[in-house]
């Protein structure tokens, strides 16, 4: 009997694309990466400075390795400049650094730092890049909330680095502890990271991409609701008022960009522009002047629990070396004797400025300060119009957004309002996501499109394309 198929012999069915086991071990290697960036201080806690230490040197190696066995296509013309310019300046302040021990340390996080996020872009597409932070925030997440059970149901009580627990006669303050058993109980909770406001910030940061993903059409969507669900309980349990306020500014600026995105002639954006400005300049304003009441209904201070001391401190040894500063050493390395008691907060020396702009300044000088800016304004620049503007490189000028495209702004606007309390964008994953977005948005601004996107078109191994939203 004869057998019908609506398949031409000239065109018979294909099996979907399937990637290469050494392109999953090498996305696989890119999630341990990113996931090592974002535990920043959780390898301090678990391994102490020698393991964290070998685990920095470790993964630079090899990456720097898989780099240059790879070759991928790079635009070596298109990177970010800026950015490394900042990076030649802070290796360059070994020939006046004031605790030169210290430079050269951090100048080994910073380097190791700047050129994985830069292997990642390399190596990885769009989508692949999200498909990759998504699980390497999972991690960070699904660690965190078990430890902090394991903290509550076995340990069953405060716990000191390395495991240790704390001696019955133990009076040091909870700022020292890894985790302060606070699950059942209604504390903050502080994860593997040892402090809530990293866990709240790496929250936020899932919440982010979390989102993007479900909008974007991503599989597996009610794992990925859960997930997000986590993410959120974590961000509550943190209570970090300055991670609160970056997460209103992320809905001001995400509600900014989607009404960009209605703009049909030229002319209305700037009605947007406007209408923008005048929002933050009087939410600023507001802001800045009921700060009393403000941080009160969000149990702070308004100085951000004594920040104001820490940056009195950090500005008078400003005033003595403004030009090029005293040497880099991004955090501070409390074992120095420059930074060992010079400013103490809680029986503990500070190994931050709490503000990225004078950390900056105090390291590298107004020289650093202008290399930051100008690497944070072309970073916001044109992550800003690879959300706002559509994806074009013909004469097709409706082509549908792409949620992916929000992810680069929202980043950066998180990690501006974080820099005015924390110096944490300055270091790990903060550092980690300016070089990463600013060197792919140079070498691929379109999605799917260019030599840096030339795999797929697709979600690698999903078998989905990205649903345009």
């Amino acid at each position: 009997m004869a057998v019908h198929s609506r398949h031409p012999v000239s065109a018979p069915p294909s099996a979907p694309v399937r990637e290469s086991t050494g392109h999953l071990l090498l996305r696989a290697w890119c999630v341990f990466v990113v996931a090592a960036s974002i535990a920043g201080t959780s390898w301090l806690m678990a391994v102490g400075p020698v393991g964290s230490a070998a685990v920095v040197v470790g993964t630079g190696v090899v990456s720097t390795i898989l780099w240059v066995v790879l070759r991928p296509r790079v635009q070596w013309r298109r990177l970010p400049w800026f950015a490394l310019a900042y990076v030649v300046w802070a290796i360059a302040s070994m020939l006046w650094s004031q605790w030169l021990g210290a430079t050269e340390l951090t100048l080994l996080l910073l380097v190791s730092t700047t050129v994985q996020a830069m292997f990642i872009g390399a190596v990885l597409t769009w989508r692949e890049i999200l498909r990759v932070l998504a699980a390497a925030l999972k991690w960070m997440l699904g660690l965190s909330i078990l430890f902090e059970l394991f903290v509550s149901l076995i340990w069953r009580g405060d716990m000191l680095p390395g495991f240790v627990r704390p001696d019955p006669s133990y009076d040091g303050h909870p700022i020292t502890l890894w985790s302060r058993d606070n699950l059942f109980t209604g504390g903050r909770l502080q994860g593997i990271f040892g402090n809530a406001n990293p866990l709240a910030y790496v929250a936020l940061l899932a919440i982010i991409v979390f989102l993007v993903r479900l909008a974007s059409g991503a599989p597996r969507k009610f794992l990925l609701t859960l997930w997000t669900a986590l993410a959120v309980f974590l961000f509550w349990r943190a209570a970090s008022a300055t991670a609160l306020v970056c997460a209103v500014a992320v809905g001001v600026v995400l509600v900014t960009i989607l009404l960009m995105r209605t703009a049909r002639r030229p002319g209305e954006r700037t009605r947007f522009y406007v209408m923008y400005a005048a929002v933050a300049g009087l939410g600023g304003a507001v802001l800045w002047l009921g700060r009393d009441t403000v941080f009160e209904m969000l149990g702070r201070t308004s100085d951000l629990t004594g920040r104001q001391r820490i940056w009195d401190a950090v500005g008078e040894r400003i005033a003595e070396r403004p030009i090029i500063g005293w040497g880099y050493s991004t955090p501070w390395v409390p074992s120095d004797p420059a930074f060992d008691g010079w400013i103490v907060d809680h029986g503990v020396s500070v190994m931050q400025a709490h503000n990225m702009w004078l950390d900056v300044a105090l390291q590298l000088g107004s020289v650093g300060v202008a290399l930051v800016a100008l690497t944070v304004l072309a970073y916001i620049w044109r992550s800003w119009f690879f959300a706002v503007d559509r994806p074009r490189w013909d004469l097709v000028a409706d082509r549908p957004y792409s949620a992916l495209t929000l992810v680069p702004s929202l980043v950066a606007t998180v990690l501006l309002v974080q820099g005015i309390a924390e110096s944490a964008p300055l270091l790990n994953w903060g550092w980690f996501l300016i070089v990463l977005f600013a060197f792919k948005i140079k070498q691929a601004p379109l999605v799917g499109r260019g030599p840096a996107e030339q795999r797929l078109d697709m979600e690698q191994g999903d078998g989905f394309p990205e649903r345009s939203s």
